[in-house]
């Protein structure tokens, strides 16, 4: 397993070895004894899968507030995907700052993503299939979203074509009228 630094230092890119032949690829997408020796204690118990049918589909973003905060690890099992974390943490000195990563089918790559980060992602490709492991279970009452688009954050989603929202996403308040549960504590 490749394991990568992104600009928020707690954000990784995952990107397991693939063995393939004419067949296709085999590839293991989760160890948890070797990711506990590289310093990564999570515990998933769910797994989640959609399919977007449309490219420009934008789901996000998204978290759950404690205590049933949400760690993720995804990753495009079909098509292609921009993936994004948004430092939520209050007290944080990467505080509001984002990271994307392109995941797809062909190039493998896994984003993960701690408890106390946003995520939302866009579609690049019709029929995107993303596949991702929770540390929590869904909780709908804990489950909040703030807008995709919102100024403050300033992510640059790439967007060429129209998109599709869902109305949760559609309504969603802006990062500043929602009052981050999350705090940064620093290591060490």
């Amino acid at each position: 397993m490749q394991i990568e630094n992104t600009a928020i230092f707690e954000v990784k890119v995952l990107t397991p070895n693939r063995f393939g032949d004419e067949r296709g690829f085999f590839s293991e997408s989760w160890n948890k004894d070797l990711m506990e020796k590289a310093g990564f204690n999570y515990e998933f118990v769910q797994d989640n899968h959609s399919i977007s049918e449309q490219a420009g589909t934008v789901r996000g973003l998204h978290f759950q507030s404690p205590p049933h905060a949400q760690a993720k690890l995804v990753r495009c099992g079909q098509g292609c995907l921009f993936d994004v974390a948004v430092d939520f943490r209050n007290g944080s000195p990467t505080f509001g700052q984002w990271v994307g990563v392109e995941l797809s089918a062909d190039n493998g790559k896994q984003l993960l993503i701690p408890i106390g980060f946003l995520h939302g992602f866009v579609t690049r490709a019709a029929k995107t299939e993303i596949i991702y492991k929770c540390t929590d279970y869904y909780a709908p009452e804990f489950d909040n979203a703030i807008r995709f688009d919102d100024p403050d954050i300033g992510i640059e989603w790439g967007l060429d074509i129209g998109i599709l929202l869902s109305s949760k996403d559609q309504n969603a308040p802006s990062f500043q009228d929602i009052k981050s549960p999350f705090s940064w504590v620093e290591e060490g």
